[in-house]
């Protein structure tokens, strides 16, 4: 989900997770029979760090630090955070604001969240994640201005991207999946982008493989430079680019992604199809929509039909899109939730679960030999014919 002003969290155990009125039920049982292939190993390319903490650890250190937040168990914080039915998209943003500063600005705490997401990952039988958030919102320091009410610390936005790093990189190893991030500018922050993009460039070969752009897609590029500028750095560094654009907004911002901030993938991109030409120019050049059906429904994005829902024109259209959670703790799901959508409401296929993950895979920003090698273990987990091109 774009963000607007500060924040995001996830959730691990299945007996937490709110399922669509079509999904509700013992979660083993939806996996196994027809739809036993969406036990097999996945690749997930849109999802919120901030979106993905465990309630627990929120709990643990707002006790810790002696920090007011509105619940004293998991199951009132879920109350408060979490939601089943569409809301606007200012009563979604003000999820955030009632457990970031538990987080936010403390070395153990940004760590921890980082490791538990990758655990959390795993357990949802995903390979290889991308996972991004915005530095600056768990800092507070040398940040204009401190997020979340926070008085001034001594976490700089740099050192948030050292600790997440570390955390990924300790999980990673104790879970056998791989993890990297993608480093978010904001659109109500374009003073903020520049610095995003240099720690892009920093930290390229420790975990960050991308810039995002998220937030509000109606404040305008033009207004706001910085973004313009941090992604034209981006372009001549190397850095990988993806953007919000097209979620809740018109196929315009999709189109200005694309040919002005030279967006390699979209983030969401549901709206594209309203505009024919761009969206046929789009699959000409096999562009990738990260796409979150369970948010797409929560947040308003779509019409609420799954039957009706821009990823069904992007199976039949054979686009190539990837299936993700987005924010887990808000919308109290996991990727099953997602897949079971697909899989019950949209059509998806077994062939068509094994491409979307294929191109999940070959759209990621791993370099090129580690692409390779996650294409080979999906093709070997697919029981399928290795070729030479992969």
């Amino acid at each position: 989900m774009g963000r607007a002003s500060p924040g995001a969290g996830g959730l691990e155990r299945p007996d937490n997770v709110i399922y669509p009125a079509a999904q509700r039920g013992n979660s083993t049982s939806r996996m196994e029979g027809k739809a036993g292939y969406l036990q097999k190993p996945k690749v997930e390319l849109h999802v919120h760090l901030d979106g993905s903490f465990k309630p627990e650890t929120i709990l643990h250190f707002a006790r810790k630090r002696q920090i007011e937040i509105p619940a004293d168990s998991v199951d009132e914080l879920l109350k408060i955070i979490s939601y089943d039915e569409p809301l606007s998209l200012t009563e979604f943003l003000a999820k955030f604001a009632h457990y970031m500063p538990a987080i936010a600005g403390d070395r153990e705490a940004i760590k921890r969240v980082a490791y538990e997401f990758v655990e959390m990952k795993a357990k949802e039988g995903v390979i290889y994640v991308e996972v991004r958030y915005s530095p600056h919102f768990l800092a507070n320091s040398k940040v204009d201005p401190i997020p979340w009410g926070q008085k001034e610390g001594d976490i700089t936005p740099d050192i948030v991207v050292d600790l997440v790093n570390q955390g990924l990189r300790e999980g990673e190893k104790a879970f056998n999946i791989k993890a990297r991030s993608i480093l978010c500018c904001m659109r109500h922050m374009p003073n903020w982008s520049l610095e995003v993009v240099e720690l892009c460039k920093k930290y390229q070969n420790d975990t960050v493989v991308a810039i995002d752009l998220a937030g509000d897609e109606s404040l305008n590029l033009e207004a706001a430079p910085g973004h313009r500028l941090a992604y034209e750095e981006a372009v001549r560094c190397g850095v990988h680019r993806t953007v919000h654009a097209g979620e809740v907004g018109p196929p315009s911002v999709v189109k200005e992604a694309v040919e002005v901030l030279k967006a390699e993938r979209i983030g969401h991109g549901y709206h594209t199809v309203e505009d024919p030409h761009l969206y046929r120019e789009l699959l000409n050049k096999e562009m990738h929509f990260e796409t979150c059906p369970w948010s797409s429904y929560l947040t308003g994005a779509c019409d609420p039909d799954f039957t009706k829902h821009p990823v069904k024109q992007f199976m039949e259209d054979r686009a190539n899109y990837s299936l993700n959670t987005d924010d887990p703790l808000i919308f109290r799901s996991t990727l099953d939730v997602d897949y079971n959508i697909a899989a019950n409401q949209m059509g998806l296929t077994e062939e068509e679960f094994k491409r979307v993950n294929i191109n999940a895979a070959k759209s990621s920003f791993l370099p090129e030999k580690e692409k390779r090698e996650l294409l080979y273990k999906l093709y070997e987990a697919y029981d399928m014919v290795l070729t030479t091109g992969l």
